[in-house]
């Protein structure tokens, strides 16, 4: 039985504390009151979403708990900042219809699973046999999901008010069997910028972000959360296309950071995590303030 456009809405308004009319826009920006401090990030959330077009609700074989699984279930509220940083970009989007962390040439049919997905991580139909979208839908979806979302983020990174980005994500406690890593646990927090284990430039690649500031970042994980080797610097993920991407178009510091879901998530997907998600979301918010305090104060990198 494939998921109905309301079973996914009430999912998503039941895991939003803050959840209305609003809600259930593709396209989220929220823009902190200019009478409050702000700090100068960019908070990016891609793949928070569970939202299902109405266009395409009758093809999608997933079932809802399985959009759920595929995408990074609660980070829309893990990473709501919109009182704290300068601007928060989400998307109310399911990922299993509209990727925006891959590049937008990678398309079906040759690519199954790219900004437009045809299976799963694990080779699972996303959509019922015959039924996966045509080239005409596919323009449509992109255009209506995928790049305002890039767009809306060049805009903003644009301005002299932010200082760095962070695309914001949340990871399997273990690697998956289709993954680089399958089987193997992995950290409580990962932070990206497409370098080596210490943040320095791989040859011939760009780093997004100094590896002086992200040993500062990981310092300030490390510290705030009382973490040793569970913060990891690009292992088992250095970055997607967002991070990359973005950093080539405006020279922007930007870093992906992977959130252990172990750390905050229910067993039963259907539940809210509860108390567990607000202070987990203060401490994270505690380690990137305290992260920038210190490179303002002696700046390094």
């Amino acid at each position: 039985m494939s998921p109905t456009i309301g079973d996914l809405k009430n999912i998503e308004e039941s895991y939003n504390p803050r959840s209305g009319n609003n809600t259930l826009k593709p396209l989220l920006i929220y823009v902190t009151p200019e009478t409050m401090p702000r700090y100068p990030f960019l908070i990016s959330i891609p793949h928070g979403g569970l939202i299902v077009p109405e266009e395409i609700g009758d093809c999608i074989a997933l079932e809802p708990k399985e959009i759920i699984y595929y995408s990074d279930p609660f980070t829309r509220q893990l990473f709501d900042y919109r009182d704290r940083a300068e601007m928060v970009l989400d998307s109310t989007i399911s990922r299993m219809v509209i990727d925006l962390n891959r590049p937008p040439y990678a398309l079906p049919p040759r690519h199954s699973d790219g900004a437009v997905k045809l299976t799963t991580s694990d080779r699972k139909p996303v959509y019922f046999s015959g039924k996966d979208p045509d080239i005409t839908l596919i323009h449509r979806m992109m255009m209506r999901y995928y790049f305002p979302y890039h767009a809306r983020i060049d805009q903003v990174l644009q301005k002299d008010s932010i200082g760095i980005a962070f695309d914001c994500h949340s990871m399997l406690p273990l690697g998956p069997p289709a993954s680089r890593d399958a089987g193997r646990e992995r950290p409580l927090i990962c932070l990206g910028n497409n370098g080596d284990r210490d943040g320095k430039a791989k040859k011939g690649r760009l780093a997004t972000c100094s590896a002086a500031w992200m040993a500062a970042l990981a310092d300030a994980f490390r510290a705030e959360c009382q973490l040793g080797d569970e913060v990891a610097i690009n292992d088992p993920f250095s970055g997607g296309f967002i991070t990359n991407a973005h950093y080539w178009h405006t020279g922007t510091p930007f870093v992906q950071i992977e959130v252990n879901r172990s750390l905050y998530e229910p067993d039963d997907l259907s539940s809210y995590p509860g108390m567990h998600l607000p202070t987990l979301r203060d401490t994270i918010w505690n380690a990137l303030a305290g992260f920038w305090d210190g490179v303002m104060e002696k700046p390094i990198g």
